[in-house]
Parts: C-alpha cells; structure tokens; sequence
C-alpha cells in the first residue's frame, strides 16, 4: 500500500495574519497574489467564518491547491 500525495498546510500562530502564513509559506510569490490564493483554497474559512479571515491555531490552513 502505498500513501497518496497530501496538499501542503500549516497552523496559523498565535496572532498570526493570513498575510503572515502567505509570506512564511509563499515567500517566493508576490503577497498579493499568495493571500488571494490561499483565501481561494481556503473558503471553509474565508466564506463561512465570522468575522471573516478569523485564524484559529487548530485550523489547517491550505498553502497549495487541490491535488489531482
């Protein structure tokens, strides 16, 4: 048996912005650019949360897209 490929994530920090993670886990993409996606593979917490954007330290917080 063999394990199937997993999408990247972290935890947020205590405190920590998405601002944050995009530049410790993007730091080679423009920050613009990086929070956006990571908003775009995240809507379980950007779309749903309130007040929107809230980072839990128990939340997985997606740094790639879907694999497949």
């Amino acid at each position: 048996m063999t394990l199937s490929l997993q999408r990247r994530f972290v935890t947020p920090g205590p405190g920590e912005t998405v601002e944050e993670i995009a530049a410790r886990a993007l730091p080679d993409q423009d920050q613009g650019a990086a929070v956006d996606a990571i908003r775009s593979w995240n809507l379980h917490i950007f779309a749903m949360r309130r007040p929107p954007g809230l980072l839990l330290g128990s939340d997985v917080v997606f740094v790639e897209p879907p694999v497949g």
